[in-house]
Parts: C-alpha cells; structure tokens; sequence
C-alpha cells in the first residue's frame, strides 16, 4: 500500500474515526483528510459530491455515524435510521461514482439478530428479528453493509464493511442519556465515588453477556483491511471474550480500587488516584515537613529494633541508611492472631499489611 495515497476518514473526531487517524498516523500513512461538520456536512448530498469533486480522494473510510444508547434509540428512532443513511448513502454512492477505488464501511455488530448463536458469525446477517432496542440503527448499518456488498459484487469493486462489537475508549460519550453500556457505567461509578455514595443503580438483572473491544484495536484491524484485498464483503472485529453486564461492572469497581474485590486481595491489576485537589492541598503542606517526619520514624524504628528483645518476633532489616523510612515497622510472628489479640489487650494497635503476599495475588499469577 503506497502511504501516500489520500485517504478520507469521515468521523475522524468521533471515538472510532479519530483511533483510526491515530492509527493511519503511526503506521506512516500521511496523506489523511477529515473535516468537521460545519466544513462538510456529510447528510447534505450535493456538498459531499462536491468534496469528493474537489478533493479527490482514493480511500475513503467511513466511521461517521449518528450513534447512542439504548434510551437514544428509542426516543429518537426516525433520526437514527434516516440520519445515519442519509450519511452513508451520501458517502458510499459518492465514493462509487468519483471513482473511489477502496471504501471501508465501519457499523456495528447490532446488525446481527437478538438471539444468534454465539460466537456471531458474518453469515447470520439477515437470519432472524433485531434487537428491538437499537433496531432502527442497525437497519441503517444493514443498509449500508448491503450497499458496499452490490457495488463489490456488480462492479468488482474493493468495498468491504467491518463490525466491531462494542468499542470503548478515548473520546467516548459518557452522556447517560446518550451513552453506550460501559461509558454510561463507569459515570455513574465516578460520581457515586464524588457524591460519597455507596451504592449505584444499574438496569436489568444484570446477566445480558456483552463484549468489548479498545477502539484502538479496532483502528489496528482497518490498517490491516486497508492493506489487504480482503475476498469476503463483511467481517467481524472482537477481542473474542464476553462478559455478563455485572461482570463488568464489579470489574469497574475492582479497576478503580487496585483491582481487587475485598482488602488487599487483589483479583486484576487495577489504579487508585487518591490525589485528588483536595489531598494535594494537605500534601503540599506536609511537604514542607516530610525531612523531619521521616527522621522521627527512622528514629521510632531504631528505638524498637533496640529495645525489642524477644525470640518469638522477628524485626524488620535495617541497614541504618536512608534507604528506609519506615512507613510501616513490620514484624513477623508465629501465632499472629495470639500476637494480635495480645497487643490489642495492651491498646497497641497492628495491621495485617497484604494478608496474600504480592507474588500470590490473582492479579499477578492470573
């Protein structure tokens, strides 16, 4: 593939179109158009056939699409069907008649009937009823794959359409009335995290099964159908591993508190950005003082490793340098809940630090 070919990516600021243009962009390819709404609009006709008149591209990808959740698409069901046709309508049959010579068509795996066989494969299109939810979109995107399917069957022509199933990522719509299933979780996670509440209301029962993909994935399969003459008309994208929708959101939970489901057991390897403004406010000032709060503990430390003389406690190492803090003094003992009930009797509190050592955690070993 000549990487200096001019290639069109219609949607190029959307989460799909803009993971493509990242994608096109490292794999050397740098000749790349995308224009805003307000330079094209893409459901007005005669302006795309002037685009294609005047810019002449020879790759036209098309991620553009009027998209949302399963409460856009019942509210708005004539806009869903008639947007996202008059766009790529507009887009594949200007394509085809300015000589276009390779058209990826981007939809989706909604196309696919409400109750096909899983894993889903490309030959179920058209088998059985919709999904009544998104139904409306996905006729769109039927319409479209079909379209790419006649130009290539009566003309020989390279359109071929790709269909990713449920794409999150950079740039996603967190809009809940607009969003899609993960987007629209991890929100209302986030703000019951903000608000202090400790409970989150999700819909259904939670057992629908569901699978994502990274929108970066996706752009990397479309390099791969950008550089292939591929021999069939319509493929699927899929990272190949589904979960049920409260498997997702206990994930989310896990993720957002060092991936793990109870303290210090650690299922996946997750993050906790607890440096929140507030935090950092009270740590700027405590900066002022680390120096001397660390000499105080180092000086702690070396009081106990001298004083502490018993042969059923093993101290901690300590070298004398620096190098040690002393953040925690930890000790190891043989009977550690007769250890623990003892210094609680003498109102000395203790911790159990990581009751799993690291090496054995789910989220490391798998």
């Amino acid at each position: 593939m000549n990487k200096k070919k001019k290639i069109y990516i219609a949607g190029h600021r959307g989460m799909v179109g803009s993971a493509v243009w990242r994608a096109l962009d490292n794999n050397g390819y740098n000749n790349l158009i995308g224009l805003s709404r307000r330079e094209l609009n893409l459901r007005n006709q005669q302006e795309v056939l002037e685009f294609y008149k005047e810019e002449k591209p020879e790759i036209v990808i098309d991620a553009a699409a009027k998209v949302g959740g399963i409460l856009a698409n019942n509210d708005y069901p004539y806009d869903f069907l008639m947007q996202n046709m008059q766009i790529q309508n507009n887009l594949i049959d200007g394509a085809f008649n300015s000589g276009v010579e390779k058209f990826i068509f981007l939809g989706s795996s909604c196309i696919y009937p409400k109750l096909a066989s899983q894993p889903l494969k490309e030959e179920y299109l058209l088998t059985d009823s919709l999904e009544p939810t998104n139904e409306w979109y996905a006729i769109a995107k039927i319409s479209g794959v079909k379209a790419c399917q006649a130009i290539r069957n009566q003309y020989g022509k390279d359109y071929v359409s790709l269909m990713p199933t449920n794409l999150y990522g950079y740039f996603d719509n967190f809009d809940l009335n607009s969003s899609h299933v993960l987007p629209a979780m991890l929100r209302k996670f986030h703000e019951a995290k903000v608000n202090g509440n400790s409970a989150v209301e999700l819909w259904g029962s939670g057992s629908p099964m569901r699978e994502f993909l990274f929108v970066d994935d996706m752009a990397e399969a479309v390099v791969f159908a950008l550089e292939n003459e591929l021999p069939e008309f319509l493929y699927n994208i899929g990272s190949g591993k589904d979960v049920t929708i409260k498997e997702l959101a206990e994930t989310i939970v896990k993720l957002r508190n060092y991936g793990a489901s109870s303290k210090y057991v650690n299922d996946i390897i997750g993050v906790n950005s607890r440096l929140d403004e507030l935090q950092a406010v009270f740590l700027n000032i405590k900066l002022k003082t680390l120096d001397i709060d660390n000499q105080k503990r180092i000086e702690i430390a070396d009081f106990y490793l001298g004083n502490i003389k018993n042969s059923k406690i093993k101290l901690p190492y300590f070298s004398g340098n620096e190098d040690h803090v002393f953040h925690q003094f930890v000790i190891e003992v043989e009977d550690r809940k007769g250890f623990i009930e003892y210094m609680k009797a003498n109102n000395i509190e203790t911790l159990i630090h990581s009751q799993i050592p690291t090496h054995k955690q789910q989220a490391i070993f798998g």
